[in-house]
């Protein structure tokens, strides 16, 4: 197994991004609150801990989400900035454990823990591949 001497607990990794009507929870269903949404508060946190790491990575690696848990403890309206950090608190084999905090210009906003395991790109795209079925099969 490929050894990943360059990850250390500590690392940490930024995300941000501006509220709009892209990224609302009204883009996901109608009526709602002119406010991030939760799936996009969700998004930008797991980006922070793909930020974390990614570097550190050796080529031909990256991280797939496998657990993400959080809190959304309070709305942004439209126009603020959000910007998530994640920490690297745990590393075990090639499970990384990330402590998650997202705030808007005010306050804290969501809170938790994202899980993500590194794999070798290529190898699991082919066997993910592997699982389609042939074109013609019927069920």
């Amino acid at each position: 197994m490929i050894e990943f001497e360059n990850l250390k607990v500590g690392l940490k990794g930024v995300a941000q991004t501006i509220v709009n009507e892209e990224n609302s929870a009204e883009r996901f269903a109608k009526p709602m609150v002119p406010a991030f949404a939760t799936p996009m508060l969700v998004s930008l946190i797991d980006s922070a801990a793909i930020n974390a790491v990614k570097d550190y990575l050796p080529e031909g690696y990256i991280t797939v989400a496998t657990k993400i848990s959080i809190a959304h403890i309070a709305a942004t309206p439209l126009g603020m900035t959000v910007t998530a950090e994640a920490t690297l608190v745990d590393i075990f084999q090639n499970r990384l454990t990330f402590e998650v905090a997202a705030f808007d210009e005010m306050e804290k906003v969501g809170e938790g823990t994202v899980e993500r395991y590194i794999i070798d790109l290529e190898k699991f795209t082919r066997k993910m591949l592997e699982r389609k079925r042939p074109q013609g099969d019927e069920f």
